[in-house]
């Protein structure tokens, strides 16, 4: 099962820089989001990643491009423009990179890259959230719905549209009015499966989210997530994340060193 993870939108607002650079590449110990996430997914047995680019898309190539160097210590040689590379250290992944443009919208995003699934479940994350989503379990629930979308979905942070689901966990659309408050209120939490057939009705007016537009064709369930979420949306938010991170406490850090 293929990962895309939707990496296209605006300048980050996470770098005080004169250069903006895309939001994923905004760095959480030294090491950029999409790297944290990408580490998630490759915990529970998924290597195979599509990334949807826009903004500087420039940037996320360069960085999968030189990886390897990137991940390693090296000695250049001036002179002759020789490389050694010290403590080599990669990744077991496959990585596409796709342009889909600066101003797109999520639903086009995944309609364009949907040349690239094939006829097979796809695994869906927002590129500025870190979770301890568990991947497998959400598959598997999934799975076991027997339905074409599957949503996580986590306790607000604060500043989260709230979302309206049935007692069963199914989601119907804005217009559902069974939104709660507390324990009861549920936002999207930016991981999803989506089945192929839910990948054929993406061309939805604009201003249309993803899970408004499955909503209104397919039945949409979602899994229910009570752990660590977090998106990544102010300096705040990535001073937190730094915190926890220096400190060993990173919930998100599902893997082994």
């Amino acid at each position: 099962m293929k990962v895309i993870i939707l990496a296209g939108g605006l300048p980050s607002t996470l770098i005080e820089e004169d250069e903006k650079m895309p939001k994923p590449m905004a760095e959480i110990g030294r090491r950029p989001l999409l790297w944290h996430i990408m580490k998630q997914y490759d915990h529970y047995g998924y290597h195979d990643f599509i990334i949807c680019t826009g903004y500087k898309g420039d940037v996320i190539k360069d960085y999968f491009l030189n990886f390897y160097v990137y991940q390693s210590d090296i000695t250049v040689d001036l002179q002759t423009n020789q490389v050694e590379v010290h403590r080599k250290q990669t990744e077991d992944w496959k990585v596409s990179i796709i342009d889909t443009g600066r101003n797109s919208s999520v639903l086009e995003r995944m309609y364009m890259a949907r040349e690239y699934v094939g006829d097979e479940p796809v695994l869906v994350s927002y590129g500025d959230c870190l979770s301890d989503i568990d991947i497998g379990e959400m598959v598997k629930f999934h799975k076991e719905s027997g339905m074409s979308a599957t949503f996580a979905v986590a306790h607000p942070t604060g500043r989260n549209e709230i979302l309206s689901l049935e007692p069963d966990g199914t989601y119907r659309g804005t217009g559902s009015n069974n939104s709660g408050g507390g324990q009861d209120a549920w936002v999207n939490a930016c991981s999803m499966v989506l089945e192929p057939r839910a990948l054929q009705h993406l061309q939805h007016p604009l201003g249309t989210t993803l899970m408004d537009c499955l909503a209104g064709t397919e039945t949409v369930q979602t899994y229910r997530h009570e752990g660590f979420w977090s998106p990544v949306e102010t300096i705040r938010d990535k001073t937190w994340l730094e915190h926890l991170w220096a400190v060993g406490l990173a919930p998100w850090k599902v893997w082994e060193d």
